[in-house]
């Protein structure tokens, strides 16, 4: 599972680098919706969000199976 923490800086960089567009700006930080994201899978090796994050803001919480 892929989150957003509240280090969030609010920069635009994560959004358009998701390939399944599940990324979005919430009320205060962007969120990820989880109906949306595959973690990248199929995409990238690596979760591109947590890649580009300039200041560490996204977390991998646990892998999806």
């Amino acid at each position: 599972m892929i989150v957003i923490n509240e280090s969030c800086i609010n920069c635009d960089i994560c959004e358009p680098e998701c390939p399944t567009e599940a990324i979005a700006m919430g009320d205060s930080i962007y969120e990820v919706n989880q109906d949306k994201c595959v973690e990248c899978e199929g995409y990238y090796d690596t979760p591109n969000c947590y890649v580009v994050c300039p200041v560490e803001a996204v977390d991998i919480l646990q892998a999806k199976r």
